[in-house]
């Protein structure tokens, strides 16, 4: 926040200018997160072959609880050779196939049971989780709606102390970039029964710069 006198230029604008803040917290509707297929053989082709199998049985499991084909995509796709290293020497132990799958998951309540049977088809890494939001925008612009009203607050009070009056409307806004942050969230894979998942809230902000006359 920075006031600006022009007190010695009197043919130059006199200004306030603050930064106003908005946040607007909102529970997700979808979740994005992605489920890995990695095989180990001593031959490529081998360890091809288990992947294609296992990956071919996560995306049908998949399926059938109703996530639709445009909500799965191929987010990576690795082959690599496995090496040890012993007294210095190193020592081939064969290929590493590994390929990751993009899934959105739009029904909330059917999280957990994708993150299980994706384990129980043969992936054997779940990463990625993010809570996300549909409609964003909507939030977004209450979000700038607040941080307006908390400029203007800001300013009428710097204006109060200075014994002056500001415009009614500012002369210039600047928005700040801000993004969506969750403010609470968790996922645990390690788990006999269900894998718990609570979503929590996000966390939508907006900041602007915003310059009144006085």
């Amino acid at each position: 926040m920075y006031y600006q006198n022009m007190y010695h230029m009197p043919t130059s604008p006199r200004l306030i200018t603050v930064t106003g803040f908005g946040e607007v917290a909102a529970a997700p509707n979808y979740v994005k997160l992605q489920v890995e297929v990695i095989t180990k053989a001593q031959e490529a082709r081998k360890a091809q072959r288990e992947n294609a199998v296992l990956m071919n049985q996560v995306i049908q499991s998949l399926l059938s609880l109703g996530i639709q084909q445009e909500d799965m995509q191929t987010a990576s796709y690795r082959i690599s050779p496995n090496y040890d290293f012993i007294d210095g020497n190193q020592l081939f132990r064969g290929f590493e196939v590994s390929n990751a799958l993009s899934v959105n998951v739009r029904e909330m309540e059917k999280v957990a049971l994708v993150i299980d049977t994706a384990v129980k088809n043969g992936a054997n890494s779940v990463s990625g989780i993010v809570f996300k939001l549909d409609d964003a925008e909507k939030y977004n612009h209450q979000a700038l709606q607040l941080a307006l009203l908390n400029a203007r607050r800001k300013a009428k009070a710097i204006a109060a102390t200075m014994n002056v009056h500001i415009s009614s409307e500012p002369i210039e806004i600047e928005e700040i970039q801000a993004f969506e942050q969750p403010l609470y969230s968790r996922a645990t894979l390690a788990n006999e029964t269900n894998t718990p998942i609570e979503a929590g809230l996000i966390s939508v902000s907006a900041a602007l710069k915003v310059t009144f006359l006085y």
